[in-house]
């Protein structure tokens, strides 16, 4: 299972404007939010919550806008109950994407969602028209500076399913109720992780020209660029 395409979304977030960052920490804080509504507030006993602040932490989130996050999660202060959702779609070229959300109104999200994809030719799809294609995964990203061979034979050691080099850096897959004890075992072994998380990667790839990737990324840029959408998954051979 190789390519994925959270090396390019993690290049913007470091790179947004003022405004994208506002973008960006709405979607971190309520990360944090549900994390904790789910799991507890215990980063030490709730992996789920320890990955949403490592990942706040990696975008200079404020301390107290963590802990204000998790006290929302926890029913300690009063906030928007957020609903995890799940949109299937297509995109230009009939490429299939999975669409996160995290939103307190389903109606409305619909809406948003459909709407760009309308605008860059796709639309929405019925549930599991799509998600038959793609398989839940731990994915780690690290740092292209770190030596392959290294990981690799780290790699092996942790047990993970499989390695994948980008001019970015190296992906590392592994089960997803592994993620945790896979990501520890390579941090005992010095090797950094830039990030680390549950994804939906896609068994079979889709090739789309140029013009098409084009658009897809204007399309995927536009998705998350709304403050509801969270992860954007798509079988497109970027």
């Amino acid at each position: 299972m190789s390519g994925h395409s959270k090396w390019s979304t993690i290049k913007r977030q470091k790179g947004a404007t003022d405004q994208k960052r506002g973008n960006l920490f709405t979607k971190l804080g309520n990360n944090i939010v549900v994390a904790a509504r789910q799991g507890g507030g215990d980063p030490e006993m709730n992996f789920q919550l320890r990955l949403a602040i490592d990942r706040a932490k990696a975008s200079n989130f404020p301390k107290e806008n963590i802990d204000r996050a998790i006290k929302k999660g926890t029913g300690e202060l009063a906030g928007e109950e957020l609903k995890e959702m799940v949109f299937e779609g297509y995109g230009p070229a009939g490429v299939a994407m999975i669409i996160e959300v995290l939103s307190s109104n389903r109606n409305r999200a619909t809406s948003t969602i459909r709407n760009i994809l309308a605008k860059y030719g796709g639309k929405l799809g019925e549930l599991g028209s799509v998600n038959w294609n793609f398989v839940r995964q731990g994915v780690m990203g690290i740092s292209a500076a770190v030596d392959k061979e290294k990981v690799e034979l780290a790699a092996i050691e942790a047990g993970v399913e499989d390695v994948s080099e980008e001019p970015e850096g190296i992906i590392v897959f592994t089960e997803p109720g592994r993620l945790e004890t896979v990501k520890n075992k390579l941090e005992q072994q010095g090797i950094i992780i830039d990030y680390a998380q549950i994804a939906m990667v896609a068994a079979n790839k889709t090739s789309i020209n140029d013009k098409e990737k084009s658009s897809f990324h204007k399309l995927e840029q536009e998705l998350l660029d709304s403050d509801e959408v969270n992860n954007v998954y798509s079988n497109a051979d970027l």
